[in-house]
């Protein structure tokens, strides 16, 4: 797994500086002590864990879908009784964590989406792009696909035991190992939490990277 920074660049930071322009206070002015936004963050009880405070003074963090006690679950309910059963969990497009139901889905219903991720797939395999910046050669390839090979010619039509038995019911009596190879990191994204997540670190702007 090289170096990931997708919640921080293109989640975080983005959010950071349209809530100052909201405010009225963009970098470098300083925000005066009590001004502050209040952000919902839906991050249910199944992932409770993730449920963390704003880094900055200027924003903080409700959930409440914790605060109502609603698992995954409980939202696909509502969902369903809306009719928005249909409703995906949000990733990125090409996304290193999707499982083979994902992937076989972009190809199947989204043709040019597939093209998307496939020619995406192909431009990463010398580095990334911070590898790229500096002109330093990544010391192997990279892949989106578990198998390390182009996504072309990934496996993706692999039917797993965890993708049988969520055909039959939700994979939370699937093994975490199945549940991941085929579904994907198991965890949705938001805006605060990703599924490659890792800890976000301020920098000289107040903004995380």
């Amino acid at each position: 797994m090289t170096r990931r920074q997708c919640t921080g660049e293109y989640k975080i930071k983005p959010i950071k500086k349209k809530v100052r322009e909201l405010l009225g206070y963009p970098y470098p002015i300083r925000i005066p002590k009590g001004v502050f936004v209040e952000q919902w963050v839906g991050i249910s009880t199944d992932e409770f864990h993730r449920a963390k405070d704003a880094d900055v003074k200027y924003m903080r963090n409700r959930h409440p879908l914790i605060d109502m006690g609603w698992s995954r679950s409980d939202c696909i309910r509502y969902l369903t009784s809306l009719g928005l059963a249909d409703t995906p969990k949000s990733s990125c497009l090409g996304c290193p964590f999707h499982g083979n139901a994902q992937w076989r889905n972009i190809r199947d219903n989204s043709p040019e989406e597939w093209e998307d991720v496939v020619e995406f797939d192909a431009a990463i395999r010398k580095g990334n792009a911070r590898a790229n910046a500096t002109g330093n050669r990544l010391l192997g390839e990279a892949f989106l696909h578990r198998s390390r090979v182009p996504l072309s010619e990934a496996p993706i039509d692999h039917v797993t035991a965890a993708e049988w038995a969520a055909m039959q019911q939700e994979l939370t009596e699937s093994g975490p190992d199945l549940q991941e190879l085929e579904k994907g990191v198991v965890d949705g994204c938001s805006p605060w939490a990703c599924r490659g997540e890792v800890e976000p670190v301020q920098d000289d702007f107040g903004l995380a990277s």
